[in-house]
Protein backbone atom coordinates (compact mmCIF):
# COMPACT_ATOMS: atom_id res chain seq x y z
CA UNK A 1 0.00 0.00 0.00
CA UNK A 2 0.95 3.37 -0.74
CA UNK A 3 2.82 5.28 2.20
CA UNK A 4 0.63 8.49 1.58
CA UNK A 5 -2.24 6.66 1.37
CA UNK A 6 -1.79 4.84 4.44
CA UNK A 7 -1.10 8.14 6.34
CA UNK A 8 -4.15 9.68 4.91
CA UNK A 9 -6.51 7.13 6.34
CA UNK A 10 -4.62 7.42 9.60
CA UNK A 11 -5.14 10.72 9.68
CA UNK A 12 -8.53 10.66 8.50
CA UNK A 13 -9.59 7.98 11.27
CA UNK A 14 -7.78 10.04 13.77
CA UNK A 15 -10.10 13.14 12.92
CA UNK A 16 -13.09 11.16 12.91
CA UNK A 17 -12.22 9.69 16.49
CA UNK A 18 -11.59 13.28 18.04
CA UNK A 19 -14.95 14.23 16.39
CA UNK A 20 -16.85 11.54 17.90
CA UNK A 21 -15.26 11.99 21.23
CA UNK A 22 -16.17 15.80 21.22
CA UNK A 23 -19.63 14.94 20.16
CA UNK A 24 -19.91 12.67 23.23
CA UNK A 25 -18.48 15.18 25.55
CA UNK A 26 -21.11 17.50 24.36
CA UNK A 27 -23.82 15.14 24.62
CA UNK A 28 -22.91 14.65 28.18
CA UNK A 29 -22.74 18.16 29.13
CA UNK A 30 -26.08 18.90 27.98
CA UNK A 31 -27.26 16.23 29.24
CA UNK A 32 -25.54 17.38 33.03
CA UNK A 33 -27.08 20.96 32.71
CA UNK A 34 -30.82 19.49 32.66
CA UNK A 35 -29.86 17.74 35.81
CA UNK A 36 -28.39 20.61 37.04
CA UNK A 37 -31.27 23.01 36.22
CA UNK A 38 -33.79 20.60 36.99
CA UNK A 39 -32.50 19.75 40.78
CA UNK A 40 -32.14 23.63 41.03
CA UNK A 41 -35.65 24.36 40.21
CA UNK A 42 -36.42 21.05 42.82
CA UNK A 43 -34.40 22.90 45.17
CA UNK A 44 -35.85 26.05 44.94
CA UNK A 45 -39.83 24.77 44.81
CA UNK A 46 -38.34 23.19 48.15
CA UNK A 47 -37.03 26.34 50.08
CA UNK A 48 -39.75 28.36 48.40
CA UNK A 49 -42.30 26.33 50.07
CA UNK A 50 -40.13 25.80 53.35
CA UNK A 51 -39.92 29.97 53.43
CA UNK A 52 -43.59 30.12 53.25
CA UNK A 53 -44.27 28.09 56.84
CA UNK A 54 -40.30 29.22 58.43
CA UNK A 55 -41.60 31.02 61.55
CA UNK A 56 -38.08 32.50 62.15
CA UNK A 57 -38.89 34.45 58.31
CA UNK A 58 -42.57 35.38 59.57
CA UNK A 59 -40.89 37.10 62.86
CA UNK A 60 -38.65 38.97 60.74
CA UNK A 61 -41.39 40.10 58.30
CA UNK A 62 -43.23 41.88 60.96
CA UNK A 63 -40.57 43.25 62.81
CA UNK A 64 -39.33 44.98 59.32
CA UNK A 65 -43.06 46.21 58.84
CA UNK A 66 -43.07 47.09 62.95
CA UNK A 67 -39.81 48.83 62.25
CA UNK A 68 -41.54 50.86 58.79
CA UNK A 69 -44.62 51.87 61.27
CA UNK A 70 -42.61 53.11 63.87
CA UNK A 71 -40.18 55.33 61.81
CA UNK A 72 -43.45 56.52 59.59
CA UNK A 73 -45.00 57.66 63.21
CA UNK A 74 -42.18 59.37 64.38
CA UNK A 75 -41.74 61.61 60.78
CA UNK A 76 -45.37 62.33 61.10
CA UNK A 77 -44.68 63.61 64.81
CA UNK A 78 -41.80 65.22 63.64
CA UNK A 79 -43.94 66.87 61.22
CA UNK A 80 -46.37 68.43 63.44
CA UNK A 81 -43.90 69.93 65.07
CA UNK A 82 -42.46 71.80 62.53
CA UNK A 83 -40.32 69.40 60.62
CA UNK A 84 -40.38 69.12 57.38
CA UNK A 85 -40.46 72.33 55.43
CA UNK A 86 -37.84 75.55 55.92
CA UNK A 87 -40.27 78.59 58.20
CA UNK A 88 -40.00 81.61 59.31
CA UNK A 89 -40.35 81.96 62.38
CA UNK A 90 -39.83 85.75 65.13
CA UNK A 91 -38.16 86.34 67.96
CA UNK A 92 -40.68 85.26 70.28
CA UNK A 93 -41.16 81.85 68.97
CA UNK A 94 -37.14 81.62 68.87
CA UNK A 95 -36.54 79.60 72.00
CA UNK A 96 -39.38 77.77 72.07
CA UNK A 97 -37.97 76.27 68.28
CA UNK A 98 -35.04 75.33 68.60
CA UNK A 99 -35.68 74.16 72.85
CA UNK A 100 -38.52 71.90 71.44
CA UNK A 101 -36.45 69.28 69.30
CA UNK A 102 -33.16 67.66 69.03
CA UNK A 103 -31.25 68.97 66.21
CA UNK A 104 -32.28 73.13 64.83
CA UNK A 105 -31.32 74.81 62.12
CA UNK A 106 -31.79 78.66 61.88
CA UNK A 107 -31.08 80.86 59.38
CA UNK A 108 -30.41 84.86 60.69
CA UNK A 109 -31.00 86.11 57.71
CA UNK A 110 -31.53 90.06 56.62
CA UNK A 111 -34.11 90.48 53.74
CA UNK A 112 -32.49 92.64 51.38
CA UNK A 113 -29.30 90.74 51.06
CA UNK A 114 -28.48 88.63 47.72
CA UNK A 115 -26.40 85.87 49.90
CA UNK A 116 -29.35 84.82 52.45
CA UNK A 117 -32.01 84.26 49.39
CA UNK A 118 -29.14 82.20 48.28
CA UNK A 119 -29.33 80.27 51.55
CA UNK A 120 -32.56 80.45 51.45
CA UNK A 121 -33.05 78.72 48.51
CA UNK A 122 -30.99 75.64 49.53
CA UNK A 123 -32.33 75.24 52.84
CA UNK A 124 -36.04 74.91 51.23
CA UNK A 125 -34.43 72.21 49.22
CA UNK A 126 -33.07 70.33 52.01
CA UNK A 127 -35.94 70.53 54.69
CA UNK A 128 -38.14 67.85 53.14
CA UNK A 129 -35.80 66.13 52.51
CA UNK A 130 -33.70 65.58 56.72
CA UNK A 131 -37.10 65.76 58.32
CA UNK A 132 -35.07 64.54 61.66
CA UNK A 133 -33.87 68.26 61.49
CA UNK A 134 -36.14 71.00 61.90
CA UNK A 135 -34.85 73.95 59.42
CA UNK A 136 -36.11 77.70 60.57
CA UNK A 137 -35.45 80.92 59.53
CA UNK A 138 -34.93 84.89 61.31
CA UNK A 139 -34.95 88.31 60.61
CA UNK A 140 -31.78 89.58 62.26
CA UNK A 141 -33.24 93.01 61.98
CA UNK A 142 -36.46 91.77 64.01
CA UNK A 143 -34.62 89.76 66.85
CA UNK A 144 -31.58 92.21 68.34
CA UNK A 145 -31.81 90.29 71.76
CA UNK A 146 -30.26 86.80 70.27
CA UNK A 147 -28.33 88.22 66.90
CA UNK A 148 -26.69 90.22 70.40
CA UNK A 149 -27.13 86.90 72.58
CA UNK A 150 -25.33 84.99 69.88
CA UNK A 151 -22.59 87.48 68.63
CA UNK A 152 -23.85 87.54 65.07
CA UNK A 153 -21.72 89.88 63.05
CA UNK A 154 -21.94 88.30 59.39
CA UNK A 155 -24.82 87.62 57.32
CA UNK A 156 -25.72 84.79 56.08
CA UNK A 157 -25.11 83.32 59.53
CA UNK A 158 -26.66 79.35 60.07
CA UNK A 159 -26.50 78.37 63.59
CA UNK A 160 -26.55 74.74 64.52
CA UNK A 161 -28.69 73.77 67.52
CA UNK A 162 -28.75 70.66 69.61
CA UNK A 163 -31.27 70.25 72.47
CA UNK A 164 -31.42 74.19 72.21
CA UNK A 165 -27.51 74.55 72.76
CA UNK A 166 -25.70 76.09 70.10
CA UNK A 167 -22.80 74.27 69.03
CA UNK A 168 -21.58 75.50 65.38
CA UNK A 169 -22.40 77.61 62.92
CA UNK A 170 -21.80 78.67 58.94
CA UNK A 171 -21.06 82.21 58.37
CA UNK A 172 -21.12 83.48 54.41
CA UNK A 173 -20.30 80.91 52.19
CA UNK A 174 -16.57 80.69 53.63
CA UNK A 175 -16.97 76.88 53.63
CA UNK A 176 -19.00 75.97 50.81
CA UNK A 177 -16.27 77.52 48.34
CA UNK A 178 -16.45 80.68 48.61
CA UNK A 179 -18.69 81.33 45.57
CA UNK A 180 -22.03 81.73 45.18
CA UNK A 181 -22.77 78.85 42.83
CA UNK A 182 -22.09 76.44 45.04
CA UNK A 183 -24.75 72.95 44.94
CA UNK A 184 -27.19 72.01 47.40
CA UNK A 185 -25.43 69.24 47.31
CA UNK A 186 -22.15 71.09 48.26
CA UNK A 187 -24.06 72.46 51.61
CA UNK A 188 -25.66 69.17 52.48
CA UNK A 189 -22.59 67.41 52.38
CA UNK A 190 -20.96 70.32 54.61
CA UNK A 191 -24.35 69.66 56.85
CA UNK A 192 -23.53 65.98 57.39
CA UNK A 193 -19.99 66.81 57.83
CA UNK A 194 -20.86 68.71 61.08
CA UNK A 195 -23.65 65.93 62.00
CA UNK A 196 -26.40 68.81 62.35
CA UNK A 197 -28.26 66.16 59.27
CA UNK A 198 -28.33 62.63 58.80
CA UNK A 199 -27.73 60.56 55.56
CA UNK A 200 -30.82 59.49 53.69
CA UNK A 201 -30.34 56.26 52.33
CA UNK A 202 -33.45 54.85 51.78
CA UNK A 203 -33.90 57.44 49.01
CA UNK A 204 -31.95 57.38 45.47
CA UNK A 205 -30.37 61.00 45.51
CA UNK A 206 -29.61 62.03 42.03
CA UNK A 207 -29.17 65.49 40.46
CA UNK A 208 -33.05 65.93 39.58
CA UNK A 209 -33.55 66.05 43.75
CA UNK A 210 -31.88 69.58 42.71
CA UNK A 211 -32.61 71.59 39.97
CA UNK A 212 -31.20 74.52 40.58
CA UNK A 213 -27.83 72.62 40.68
CA UNK A 214 -28.67 71.89 36.61
CA UNK A 215 -30.06 75.47 36.36
CA UNK A 216 -27.24 78.47 35.93
CA UNK A 217 -27.21 80.14 39.52
CA UNK A 218 -28.65 83.74 39.41
CA UNK A 219 -25.79 85.88 39.36
CA UNK A 220 -25.34 88.25 42.56
CA UNK A 221 -24.83 92.52 41.64
CA UNK A 222 -21.93 93.83 42.93
CA UNK A 223 -23.59 95.87 45.22
CA UNK A 224 -25.73 93.65 47.62
CA UNK A 225 -23.47 90.42 47.27
CA UNK A 226 -20.85 90.74 49.54
CA UNK A 227 -21.63 89.56 53.53
CA UNK A 228 -22.57 92.56 55.28
CA UNK A 229 -22.09 93.22 59.07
Amino acid sequence: MDPDSVKSTLQNLAFGNVMAAAARDYQKELVAQEKAQSSATANEEVDLDELMDDPELERLHADRIAALKKEAEKRQELKRHGHGEYREITEGDFLGEVTGTDKAICHFYHREFYRCKIMDKHLKSLAPKHVETKFIKLDAENAPFFVAKLAIKTLPCVIFFRNGIAVDRLVGFQDLGAKDDFSTRTLEALLLKKGIIKENKAEDEDDDEYPESRRRSVRSSANVDSDSE
